[in-house]
């Protein structure tokens, strides 16, 4: 992993494009410019590490403080919750409805906190605090 630069915008919303592709069809909801444009406008430098496998663009992370591959996401997951939760620090994140990934937050502690027709808005509380997800 590597920190983000303003440079990495476009790569990684071709690259998202791509892989969301499926799971918005699916819902409907796939449109070539929104699927970009959604993160472009989301999209923080300071608080995005760029994950290279082999020197290669394989994804982001993205780690915002909040406001009040095989093995590879669980990888960095483990690496961004530990961080977070050293800091105390509660994560939020949404995912889409249906999607896969869904299960994998979940596995690393993420409870639903909300959802719309479109995502499912997660939320981790860092052990210790003995607040419900």
């Amino acid at each position: 992993m590597r920190p983000a630069e303003a440079a990495d915008v476009e790569p990684i919303a071709e690259l998202r494009a791509v892989v969301m592709r499926p799971d918005l069809e699916r819902l409907g909801r796939f449109d070539e410019h929104r699927v970009r444009q959604r993160f472009r406008d989301a999209f923080s430098p300071p608080h995005t590490s760029v994950i290279l496998v082999d020197g290669a663009l394989a994804g982001c992370a993205a780690l915002r403080p909040a406001e009040e591959g095989h093995g590879l996401g669980s990888a960095v997951l483990r690496t961004v919750l530990g961080r977070t939760d050293a800091d105390g620090a509660t994560v939020r994140l949404n995912v889409l409805r249906g999607s896969a990934a869904r299960r994998l937050y979940e596995r690393h502690g993420f409870t639903v906190e909300a959802q719309d027709p479109v995502d499912v808005f997660m939320v981790r509380r860092p052990p210790g605090t003995g607040l419900p997800g």
